[in-house]
Protein backbone atom coordinates (compact mmCIF):
# COMPACT_ATOMS: atom_id res chain seq x y z
CA UNK A 1 0.00 0.00 0.00
CA UNK A 2 1.27 3.54 -1.37
CA UNK A 3 2.01 5.67 2.11
CA UNK A 4 -0.19 9.23 2.22
CA UNK A 5 2.14 11.78 2.66
CA UNK A 6 1.52 13.95 5.89
CA UNK A 7 4.45 16.08 7.49
CA UNK A 8 2.79 19.03 5.67
CA UNK A 9 -0.34 18.62 7.81
CA UNK A 10 1.66 17.75 10.57
CA UNK A 11 3.36 20.72 10.40
CA UNK A 12 0.10 22.89 9.23
CA UNK A 13 -1.53 21.46 12.27
CA UNK A 14 1.73 22.89 14.64
CA UNK A 15 1.29 26.13 12.90
CA UNK A 16 -1.99 26.22 13.68
CA UNK A 17 -1.63 25.26 17.73
CA UNK A 18 0.50 28.15 17.76
CA UNK A 19 -1.40 30.58 17.11
CA UNK A 20 -3.95 29.69 19.01
CA UNK A 21 -2.19 29.06 21.98
CA UNK A 22 -0.37 32.55 21.33
CA UNK A 23 -4.01 33.99 21.22
CA UNK A 24 -4.63 32.54 24.52
CA UNK A 25 -1.06 33.49 25.76
CA UNK A 26 -0.73 30.35 26.66
CA UNK A 27 2.50 29.98 24.37
CA UNK A 28 5.12 28.74 26.77
CA UNK A 29 4.36 25.72 28.39
CA UNK A 30 0.62 25.50 27.62
CA UNK A 31 -0.62 23.75 30.97
CA UNK A 32 -2.40 20.69 30.94
CA UNK A 33 -6.24 21.02 31.40
CA UNK A 34 -7.75 17.72 33.75
CA UNK A 35 -8.39 14.76 32.04
CA UNK A 36 -12.11 13.80 31.03
CA UNK A 37 -11.89 9.94 31.10
CA UNK A 38 -9.70 10.34 34.44
CA UNK A 39 -12.95 12.34 35.86
CA UNK A 40 -15.07 9.84 34.45
CA UNK A 41 -13.59 7.40 36.45
CA UNK A 42 -13.92 9.30 39.21
CA UNK A 43 -17.16 9.39 39.33
CA UNK A 44 -17.51 5.72 39.21
CA UNK A 45 -15.64 5.21 41.68
CA UNK A 46 -17.32 8.09 44.04
CA UNK A 47 -20.77 6.07 42.77
CA UNK A 48 -19.35 2.87 44.03
CA UNK A 49 -18.69 4.37 47.07
CA UNK A 50 -21.68 6.21 47.55
CA UNK A 51 -23.77 2.70 46.64
CA UNK A 52 -20.92 0.02 47.09
CA UNK A 53 -24.34 -3.07 47.22
CA UNK A 54 -25.46 -1.39 43.94
CA UNK A 55 -23.05 0.29 41.79
CA UNK A 56 -19.79 -1.44 43.54
CA UNK A 57 -18.28 -4.96 43.05
CA UNK A 58 -20.86 -7.22 42.55
CA UNK A 59 -18.84 -10.09 44.28
CA UNK A 60 -18.41 -7.60 47.56
CA UNK A 61 -19.42 -9.51 50.79
CA UNK A 62 -21.61 -7.80 53.50
CA UNK A 63 -18.02 -8.12 55.72
CA UNK A 64 -16.14 -6.32 53.21
CA UNK A 65 -18.50 -3.65 52.67
CA UNK A 66 -16.70 -0.57 54.81
CA UNK A 67 -13.13 -1.95 53.29
CA UNK A 68 -14.03 -1.47 50.13
CA UNK A 69 -15.65 1.42 50.65
CA UNK A 70 -12.56 2.78 52.20
CA UNK A 71 -10.31 1.59 49.09
CA UNK A 72 -12.73 2.95 46.63
CA UNK A 73 -12.92 6.40 48.15
CA UNK A 74 -9.27 6.58 48.40
CA UNK A 75 -8.54 5.66 44.97
CA UNK A 76 -11.72 8.51 43.93
CA UNK A 77 -9.61 10.99 46.05
CA UNK A 78 -6.37 10.63 45.14
CA UNK A 79 -7.36 10.77 41.21
CA UNK A 80 -9.73 14.13 42.04
CA UNK A 81 -7.06 15.76 44.26
CA UNK A 82 -5.03 15.11 40.92
CA UNK A 83 -7.37 16.58 38.29
CA UNK A 84 -7.91 19.68 41.01
CA UNK A 85 -4.09 20.32 40.70
CA UNK A 86 -5.04 20.33 36.71
CA UNK A 87 -7.23 22.64 36.96
CA UNK A 88 -5.71 25.28 39.69
CA UNK A 89 -2.25 24.71 37.24
CA UNK A 90 -4.63 25.89 34.21
CA UNK A 91 -6.30 28.90 35.60
CA UNK A 92 -2.31 30.47 37.04
CA UNK A 93 -0.50 28.94 34.01
CA UNK A 94 2.80 31.26 35.50
CA UNK A 95 2.99 29.01 38.72
CA UNK A 96 4.35 25.34 38.72
CA UNK A 97 1.71 22.66 39.11
CA UNK A 98 3.81 21.44 42.58
CA UNK A 99 2.45 24.80 43.91
CA UNK A 100 -1.11 23.90 44.37
CA UNK A 101 -0.22 20.16 46.28
CA UNK A 102 -1.44 22.39 49.60
CA UNK A 103 -4.59 23.90 48.13
CA UNK A 104 -5.76 20.93 45.79
CA UNK A 105 -5.51 18.77 49.14
CA UNK A 106 -7.70 20.91 50.93
CA UNK A 107 -10.12 21.11 48.05
CA UNK A 108 -10.39 17.42 47.85
CA UNK A 109 -11.03 17.42 52.03
CA UNK A 110 -13.72 20.09 51.82
CA UNK A 111 -15.33 18.21 49.11
CA UNK A 112 -15.00 14.46 50.80
CA UNK A 113 -16.72 16.01 54.09
CA UNK A 114 -19.81 16.88 51.54
CA UNK A 115 -20.11 12.80 50.45
CA UNK A 116 -22.32 12.16 53.09
CA UNK A 117 -24.83 14.94 52.33
CA UNK A 118 -24.85 13.69 48.59
CA UNK A 119 -25.85 10.54 49.13
CA UNK A 120 -28.56 11.60 51.59
CA UNK A 121 -29.80 14.08 48.53
CA UNK A 122 -29.38 10.81 46.13
CA UNK A 123 -31.67 9.13 48.34
CA UNK A 124 -34.32 11.64 48.07
CA UNK A 125 -34.20 11.58 44.18
CA UNK A 126 -34.31 7.82 44.14
CA UNK A 127 -37.48 7.95 46.59
CA UNK A 128 -39.29 10.53 44.46
CA UNK A 129 -38.06 8.42 40.89
CA UNK A 130 -39.93 5.80 42.95
CA UNK A 131 -43.20 7.41 43.98
CA UNK A 132 -43.29 9.24 40.33
CA UNK A 133 -43.09 6.10 38.10
CA UNK A 134 -45.64 3.46 38.43
CA UNK A 135 -43.35 1.68 35.84
CA UNK A 136 -40.59 1.21 38.84
CA UNK A 137 -40.80 -1.79 40.26
CA UNK A 138 -37.85 -1.11 42.55
CA UNK A 139 -35.54 1.98 44.05
CA UNK A 140 -32.59 -0.27 43.09
CA UNK A 141 -33.90 -1.07 39.97
CA UNK A 142 -34.24 2.87 39.55
CA UNK A 143 -30.72 3.19 40.66
CA UNK A 144 -28.68 0.42 38.39
CA UNK A 145 -31.20 1.47 35.54
CA UNK A 146 -32.44 5.19 34.98
CA UNK A 147 -30.61 7.35 33.06
CA UNK A 148 -32.37 10.46 35.46
CA UNK A 149 -30.61 8.81 38.42
CA UNK A 150 -27.42 8.72 36.34
CA UNK A 151 -27.27 12.37 35.99
CA UNK A 152 -28.06 13.38 39.36
CA UNK A 153 -25.02 11.26 39.98
CA UNK A 154 -22.59 13.40 38.04
CA UNK A 155 -24.40 16.88 39.19
CA UNK A 156 -24.53 16.13 43.04
CA UNK A 157 -20.92 15.82 43.17
CA UNK A 158 -20.29 18.45 40.41
CA UNK A 159 -22.24 21.01 42.54
CA UNK A 160 -19.89 20.40 45.11
CA UNK A 161 -16.88 21.02 43.05
CA UNK A 162 -18.83 24.06 41.69
CA UNK A 163 -19.04 25.60 44.67
CA UNK A 164 -15.82 25.49 45.66
CA UNK A 165 -14.86 26.87 42.53
CA UNK A 166 -13.23 24.11 40.75
CA UNK A 167 -15.73 24.85 37.50
CA UNK A 168 -13.67 23.18 34.94
CA UNK A 169 -14.12 19.67 36.41
CA UNK A 170 -17.21 20.33 37.43
CA UNK A 171 -18.34 21.13 34.17
CA UNK A 172 -16.62 18.30 32.43
CA UNK A 173 -18.27 15.88 35.27
CA UNK A 174 -21.59 17.01 33.96
CA UNK A 175 -20.96 16.75 30.45
CA UNK A 176 -19.53 12.96 30.58
CA UNK A 177 -23.54 12.44 31.92
CA UNK A 178 -24.74 14.84 29.44
CA UNK A 179 -22.63 12.69 26.41
CA UNK A 180 -24.19 9.10 28.11
CA UNK A 181 -28.16 10.08 29.32
CA UNK A 182 -28.87 13.23 27.09
CA UNK A 183 -29.62 15.04 30.09
CA UNK A 184 -28.01 18.89 30.10
CA UNK A 185 -27.87 19.80 33.98
CA UNK A 186 -24.87 22.73 34.36
CA UNK A 187 -23.48 22.16 37.71
CA UNK A 188 -23.83 25.70 39.06
CA UNK A 189 -27.66 25.32 38.96
CA UNK A 190 -29.01 24.53 42.54
CA UNK A 191 -31.66 22.01 42.72
CA UNK A 192 -33.33 20.96 45.67
CA UNK A 193 -33.90 17.22 47.51
CA UNK A 194 -36.75 14.64 45.84
CA UNK A 195 -36.05 15.72 42.10
CA UNK A 196 -36.95 13.57 39.45
CA UNK A 197 -36.25 13.70 35.33
CA UNK A 198 -38.29 10.98 34.07
CA UNK A 199 -36.84 9.40 30.29
CA UNK A 200 -34.49 12.48 30.45
CA UNK A 201 -33.53 13.24 27.07
CA UNK A 202 -33.25 16.56 26.19
CA UNK A 203 -33.66 17.79 28.79
CA UNK A 204 -31.76 21.40 29.75
CA UNK A 205 -31.50 23.23 32.96
CA UNK A 206 -29.02 26.05 33.10
CA UNK A 207 -26.67 27.42 35.13
CA UNK A 208 -28.03 30.05 37.25
CA UNK A 209 -31.69 28.15 37.27
CA UNK A 210 -33.02 27.18 40.75
CA UNK A 211 -35.24 24.24 41.30
CA UNK A 212 -37.39 23.60 44.79
CA UNK A 213 -37.77 20.38 46.18
CA UNK A 214 -39.94 17.80 45.07
CA UNK A 215 -39.81 18.98 41.54
CA UNK A 216 -40.75 16.92 38.51
CA UNK A 217 -39.48 17.14 34.74
CA UNK A 218 -40.67 15.49 31.48
CA UNK A 219 -38.37 14.43 28.74
CA UNK A 220 -37.35 17.28 26.39
CA UNK A 221 -37.90 20.29 29.21
CA UNK A 222 -35.60 23.51 28.84
CA UNK A 223 -34.87 26.16 31.70
CA UNK A 224 -33.08 28.33 29.64
CA UNK A 225 -32.10 32.15 29.33
CA UNK A 226 -34.70 34.44 26.85
CA UNK A 227 -31.52 36.65 25.72
CA UNK A 228 -28.23 37.34 26.05
CA UNK A 229 -27.43 40.93 26.57
CA UNK A 230 -23.80 42.30 25.49
CA UNK A 231 -21.75 44.85 26.49
CA UNK A 232 -20.41 47.83 25.58
CA UNK A 233 -17.52 46.34 22.97
CA UNK A 234 -20.34 43.55 21.91
CA UNK A 235 -19.34 41.07 24.18
CA UNK A 236 -21.64 38.55 25.77
CA UNK A 237 -22.50 39.53 29.71
CA UNK A 238 -21.99 36.56 31.43
CA UNK A 239 -22.39 35.49 35.34
CA UNK A 240 -25.61 37.05 35.48
CA UNK A 241 -28.69 35.21 36.87
CA UNK A 242 -31.11 34.60 33.34
CA UNK A 243 -32.35 31.15 34.03
CA UNK A 244 -36.21 30.28 35.64
CA UNK A 245 -37.08 29.36 38.93
CA UNK A 246 -39.26 26.65 39.84
CA UNK A 247 -40.84 26.67 43.28
CA UNK A 248 -41.65 23.20 45.06
CA UNK A 249 -44.29 20.60 43.75
CA UNK A 250 -43.82 21.75 40.25
CA UNK A 251 -44.06 19.15 37.58
CA UNK A 252 -43.40 20.29 34.30
CA UNK A 253 -44.47 18.12 30.67
CA UNK A 254 -42.75 16.93 28.06
CA UNK A 255 -41.58 19.14 25.32
CA UNK A 256 -41.82 22.70 27.74
CA UNK A 257 -39.52 25.65 26.97
CA UNK A 258 -39.26 27.76 30.26
CA UNK A 259 -37.26 31.08 29.28
CA UNK A 260 -35.58 33.80 31.68
CA UNK A 261 -35.78 35.06 35.48
CA UNK A 262 -38.94 34.37 35.99
CA UNK A 263 -41.09 32.37 38.84
CA UNK A 264 -43.21 29.26 38.28
CA UNK A 265 -44.84 29.18 41.78
CA UNK A 266 -45.45 25.86 44.27
CA UNK A 267 -47.34 23.27 43.21
CA UNK A 268 -48.11 24.46 39.82
CA UNK A 269 -48.26 22.62 36.32
CA UNK A 270 -46.54 23.29 32.92
CA UNK A 271 -48.23 21.19 30.32
CA UNK A 272 -47.05 20.01 27.29
CA UNK A 273 -44.76 21.75 24.45
CA UNK A 274 -45.76 25.42 25.95
CA UNK A 275 -43.53 28.59 25.80
CA UNK A 276 -43.42 30.11 28.95
CA UNK A 277 -41.68 33.92 29.34
CA UNK A 278 -43.49 35.32 32.44
CA UNK A 279 -43.79 34.04 35.82
CA UNK A 280 -47.00 32.56 36.53
CA UNK A 281 -48.20 32.20 40.65
CA UNK A 282 -48.54 29.52 42.81
CA UNK A 283 -51.27 26.98 42.16
CA UNK A 284 -51.15 27.32 38.20
CA UNK A 285 -52.33 24.96 35.52
CA UNK A 286 -50.60 26.21 32.07
CA UNK A 287 -51.04 24.44 29.10
CA UNK A 288 -51.73 24.77 25.23
CA UNK A 289 -55.21 25.11 24.74
CA UNK A 290 -55.83 27.26 27.93
CA UNK A 291 -53.87 28.86 31.26
CA UNK A 292 -56.14 29.39 34.71
CA UNK A 293 -52.87 31.44 35.25
CA UNK A 294 -52.94 35.49 35.77
CA UNK A 295 -49.06 36.34 34.27
CA UNK A 296 -47.52 38.17 36.82
CA UNK A 297 -46.34 41.51 35.56
CA UNK A 298 -42.67 41.88 34.36
CA UNK A 299 -41.25 44.75 36.46
CA UNK A 300 -40.67 48.10 34.27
Amino acid sequence: MQEIAIEHIVQELANIRESALQQRQRLSQPPKLPSRKALGQCVEWLAAALFPNRLGDPDIQANAINFYVGTTLDKALRELQHQIRLELAFKSPSEPINQFRTQAHNFTAQFSEQLPHIRLQLDTDLEAAYQGDPAADSVDEILVSYPGILALIHYRIAHVLHGLGLTIIARLMTEIAHSQTGIDIHPGAQIGDHFFIDHGTGVVIGETAIIGSHVRLYQAVTLGAKNFPKDANGHLVKKFERHPILEDHVVVYAGATILGRITIGKHSIIGGNVWVTRSVPANSHVTQAHSDAKPIPVAA
